[in-house]
């Protein structure tokens, strides 16, 4: 199940540099906005890579801030693009909700696992 995560996580994050740094024409758009669709690939993004490197989620979420600020820096050298500050905190902050919300992911699922091995034992004698 990991590598499939991960696998997912790298795809995701390949789609997302292309649709920042590829041509504007090729972007896919929505009626989200663009905050919001910045909003949602970035929660996407820390959500994955979250659950896909579980053991070393605090180094890959600072990893991914410093390579979401490189992202948004090399706008200035793709053509029709442009590097915003605005960009960069959305990006990086969602990124850093979607990391929170796998690190709740993993403790709800690890309660219900504790709660159930208690359940499933029966009553102590």
């Amino acid at each position: 199940m990991s590598i499939l995560v991960r696998a997912f996580a790298w795809l995701l994050a390949a789609a997302v540099t292309f649709a920042t740094l590829g041509p504007p024409g090729l972007r896919p758009h929505s009626d989200l906005g663009q905050d919001r669709e910045h909003a949602l690939a970035f929660i996407l993004i820390g959500l994955t890579f979250g659950l896909a490197y579980r053991d070393r989620r605090w180094m890959v979420a600072a990893f991914a801030v410093i390579l979401i600020g490189l992202l948004e820096l090399m706008q200035f050298w793709a053509p029709g693009r442009h590097a915003r500050l605005e960009d960069f905190l959305v990006d990086a902050g969602t990124a850093c909700i979607g990391f929170v919300l796998a690190a709740v992911a993993d403790w709800v699922i690890a309660r219900f696992r504790a709660n159930s091995a208690l359940t499933s034992q029966g009553p102590a004698e």
